[in-house]
């Protein structure tokens, strides 16, 4: 048996041929599967991979039929997938058996003549956050995008989509109890617009969706600063002497709550415990950064606060690093590095979540991918880094960002793409894609490749995304020229 690579990523932990039948997929094939679930979520695999629509069954397996099961070996999130006269894929869980019905379609996309070679995969994540970003605030990207891209991301065996919900530009999160938010709070965006904002029933349709591609939703409502929309909504919520205008901008840290006033607690409580109860899964994200508006001593009170009225919803804080400020936050708190790779002082703020709930990796001038992929594209910023190439969001290591957190305080990767100059879905696409590869493998895959087998793999994989719907031609058709040059 030889270990083979082929144009699989993330990398499994291991591939080797065997010496048993090659596997092809037909229309007499079936799907038998431990929940009806997974199984409709393997004829939508098969049916996007090889346009056969496949039935569901019961009973043992035949030749070219496709076995889906829980077993005991596969750790949490991992999955054993075997080729022989058949498919048979053993998750250790649910979201195994999804992460092993993702391999499958690769390989069924690439299969030369449907014809998926004898072969055994072993596989396991190395982190269990595997992230992505969409800020929805600076440019509204309503529903359906945000459905569309869960599907993409769940393809390359990412398990969170952070929604940063809120900034200065606009309010875009229904709040029954503050019904202003999304009035007059979401009114606008970068570069003027009509903004707009998801209604309940939207964001429970992505949580749903997200659900069923094994993907939790992560709500951010960016406090104490970032909040401008929010005091054009509720000026009383500003800080005596400043009078919120709507604000079609890019610059950061000049707007902040009042932090004096007992209304501000309520109105944050109240946001919190509204998104909290709309999201199933276990975070809410309360910003944090770049509060430069915000007095320092209130600004460590105001997080301690914050994070403790999440955790009273049953849910774990995310903060950005700079949180980390502070000695009083809630146990178990999580911290988000987004500073550059070599950073001291961000590295500082950053190491106090190694002693409460962990980090999560974002470093800007490695996985921010709205820095441009090249100089001359024509969407995306500069401020962390000239361009991050495919080869730059590859050729680094998790363990070796930031000094002085342990391993196991690490809890994986997020990719951020803020959306200052991201204006189309099609600018989506152009920005996350390849990149996004390659911060898929970092999240998940226990060793890195060398760089050019990675960029093989690269290459090979392209019907894949083509397969999901990824436009790859050159974004930034709809692009407006902003002075932006914020750092998040």
């Amino acid at each position: 048996m030889t270990d083979t690579r082929p144009g699989l990523i993330p990398a499994p932990t291991m591939i080797e041929s065997t010496d048993g039948a090659p596997t092809t997929v037909t229309a007499t094939s079936r799907i038998i599967s431990f929940s009806a679930e997974s199984g409709e979520a393997a004829q939508s695999v098969i049916r996007a991979a090889t346009g056969l629509d496949v039935v569901t069954a019961e009973g043992g397996a035949r030749v070219g039929d496709i076995v889906i099961e829980i077993a005991d070996g596969p750790a949490p999130g991992g999955y054993t997938l075997t080729a022989d006269a058949g498919i048979v894929i053993a998750g250790g869980d649910a979201e195994g058996a999804h992460n092993g019905l993702q391999t499958l379609f690769q390989l069924l996309v690439q299969a030369d003549a449907g014809e998926i070679p004898a072969l055994r995969v072993e596989d396991a994540p190395r982190y269990g956050y595997r992230g992505v970003m969409l800020d929805v605030s600076r440019h509204f990207f309503d529903a359906d995008v945000v459905l569309r891209l869960i599907e993409r991301i769940a393809a390359l065996k990412f398990n969170r989509l952070h929604l940063h919900l809120t900034d200065d530009q606009g309010w875009r999160i229904e709040i029954p109890e503050l019904p202003e938010l999304t009035r007059s709070g979401a009114a606008t965006q970068v570069g003027g617009g009509a903004g707009g904002a998801f209604t309940i029933e939207d964001y429970r349709r992505i949580v749903a969706h997200a659900q069923r591609h094994h993907v939790v939703i992560v709500p951010e409502i960016d406090l104490p600063g970032h909040t401008n929309a929010a005091l054009v909504a509720y000026p009383d919520l500003a800080p005596a002497g400043v009078v919120p205008e709507p604000y079609t901008g890019t610059e950061v840290g000049f707007s902040t709550l009042d932090l004096t006033a007992a209304e501000t607690d309520r109105f944050v409580e109240t946001v919190i415990a509204r998104v909290a109860a709309e999201t199933p899964g276990e975070y809410v994200h309360v910003g944090g950064d770049e509060a430069f508006a915000t007095d320092a001593a209130q600004f460590v009170a105001f997080l301690a606060r914050a994070t403790r009225a999440v955790a009273a919803q049953g849910k774990t804080p995310i903060a950005w690093h700079e949180a980390g400020k502070g000695e009083d936050l809630e146990p178990g708190t999580v911290g988000q590095y987004w500073g550059r790779s070599v950073e001291p002082e961000s590295q500082r703020n950053a190491r106090t979540f190694g002693a409460l709930g962990g980090v999560i990796l974002s470093p800007s001038d490695l996985v921010y991918l709205d820095m441009k992929p090249t100089a001359e594209h024509p969407v995306g910023l500069t401020w962390s880094a000239p361009a991050i190439s495919l080869e730059q969001a590859y050729s680094w290591d998790p363990a070796d960002v930031l000094d002085g957190v342990p391993a196991e305080a690490i809890l994986g990767v997020e990719a951020p793409l803020w959306t200052e100059t991201v204006i189309t879905e099609q600018d989506i696409e152009g920005m996350l894609f390849p990149r996004l590869l390659a911060v898929a493998e970092k999240a998940w895959s226990a060793e890195s490749s060398s760089w050019p087998e990675f960029e093989a793999r690269a290459a090979v994989i392209a019907p894949v995304l083509e397969r999901l719907g990824i436009r790859q031609g050159p974004a930034g058709a709809g692009i407006q020229q902003h002075p932006v040059e914020p750092a998040e």
